[in-house]
């Protein structure tokens, strides 16, 4: 009779000693098969993040926009007469006409000092259970120019039109506008006209000026009231140009061509100021157009503006997705830990449990995602961690037998979802805190796992 072992026992043999390994494979194959799930999340982020932008638009719509101060800057219009002869023959007889051409084109002229103080106040409008921060600020621009020379534009021939002069400020929504907005001109009141009239620089207001008996030096002052969304920024067209802002927004972002001189930023809000110099820019204090068009190129006014915004940098649909782009690292982590315990304390686990351990954690999201959209995102985080740390953490207490294990999981669910809200609020550094997390996880698994490597004489069996 023959004694040797079937087939069927060798192979029994052979699954036997690696188990471990197709255990760790198939928990791997979990693990991916539960990447469904959160794309599923993170599609349904992204739909109810451009829900959010559609109620955004609408509140800027009727708000107003983000706005942009340019100006203000005073136009004289001109016109240049040139003389052309032209001959003509008439019965043989050589005739000479002189024709004067007329072409009319428009002088601006920039400050030689602009100031800029403004209270910008921030407001939260909702637009049913979405809601964004949008301001008021309350701004007076002062400084004075210098009396128009058109010697220095280089052109022949011009006849300066006095008496049709206007000063022109610029704003990128005019819906914005609160009130009447009044100027003071060399100590006389006088009211803004809706249109900036200058071209190419969109909406604004403008004041029709006489500077046929215009003194050297032109001083003026306005004040204006503006609502406006995302950011408020300044073109700086004076020869000296000085912007002191203030606000109790406390997590300001500065933007444009130029940084702020000083700032202070605390938790009670912020205080800027800006000084830029006409050598700092890319267009002169002063240049011609013809026939309506802009004598001024509208590219370097836009890239010298500057500013700030005080959208959060973060909002609660971005930090939702930073979490769920850490949530492969999530599934791993309680994996190892089920898997430990497991093997440590003698029970064994089926691949339905991991499962339903996975689907907790991908409902952590999507409760992350609902509750963000009433409360703040910590309040939200919160929930939403206390309830998977519970659900979980009452499982483990149930399939590996005892407190202890469900003590072990709940802390170092704790631990990983403390961890990973530090990470997902940081901007400069989550690149930084997670890697050196990994790092962490993967000596703790290492030396969790020191105990679990096969004896030499079982190897050798």
């Amino acid at each position: 009779m023959d004694s040797s072992p079937s087939l069927i026992t060798l192979g029994r043999d052979w699954l036997s000693r690696r188990a471990l390994f197709f255990k760790v494979l198939g928990l791997a194959f979990l693990g991916l098969l539960l990447l469904i799930p959160l794309a599923m999340v993170d599609a349904t982020r992204s739909e109810r993040f451009g829900r959010y932008q559609e109620a955004v638009a609408e509140i800027t719509r009727t708000w107003g926009g983000a706005q942009r101060v340019v100006g203000p800057v005073l136009v004289v219009p001109f016109v240049q007469r040139t003389e052309v002869e032209e001959w003509t023959v008439n019965g043989g007889e050589r005739l000479r006409q002189v024709k004067v051409l007329e072409r009319s084109g428009e002088a601006w002229f920039l400050p030689e000092r602009l100031e800029v103080s403004g209270e910008v106040a921030p407001l939260e409008l909702r637009r049913g259970i979405y809601r964004t921060t949008v301001h008021t600020s309350t701004l007076r621009l002062a400084g004075r120019f210098a009396r128009p020379e058109f010697a220095a534009l280089g052109l022949p021939d011009l006849v300066p039109q006095w008496e049709r002069a206007r000063l022109g400020l610029a704003l990128s929504d005019l819906r914005g506008v609160q009130g009447e907005v009044e100027l003071d001109w060399g100590g006389q009141g006088l009211v803004f006209e809706s249109g900036s009239r200058l071209a190419g620089l969109g909406t604004g207001l403008h004041r029709a000026l006489d500077l046929r008996d215009a003194p050297e030096t032109l001083a003026f002052s306005v004040n204006v009231a503006v609502n406006g969304s995302d950011g408020l920024t300044f073109v700086p067209v004076g020869r000296q140009t000085e912007v002191a802002l203030r606000s109790p927004w406390p997590s300001p972002g500065f933007i444009g061509g130029f940084l702020p001189v000083e700032r202070t930023v605390e938790t009670d809000g912020f205080s800027a100021r800006w000084r830029v110099s006409h050598h700092a820019r890319s267009f002169p204090q002063q240049a011609a157009g013809w026939e309506g068009a802009s004598p001024f190129e509208l590219e370097a006014l836009g890239s010298s503006a500057f500013g700030v915004r005080l959208l959060d940098t973060v909002t609660a649909y971005r930090a939702v997705e930073r979490a769920i782009k850490h949530g492969v690292l999530f599934i791993t982590v309680v994996f190892a830990s089920f898997f430990l315990l497991e093997a440590l304390g003698g029970r064994r686990l089926q691949a339905l449990h991991y499962l339903l351990v996975g689907a907790a954690l991908c409902l952590f999201y999507l409760a992350l995602l609902a509750l963000s959209e009433f409360v703040t995102f910590g309040w939200a985080y919160g929930g939403a961690a206390l309830a998977s740390t519970v659900l979980i953490s009452s499982y483990a207490r149930s399939v590996l037998g005892g407190l202890k294990p469900a003590v072990v999981i709940g802390a170092m669910l704790g631990t990983v979802y403390g961890y990973l809200f530090m990470v997902v609020r940081l901007e400069d550094f989550a690149l930084l805190a997670g890697t050196a997390g990994l790092f962490v996880l993967l000596a703790a698994v290492m030396a969790a796992t020191r105990r679990l490597a096969t004896p030499p004489a079982e190897a050798a069996a």
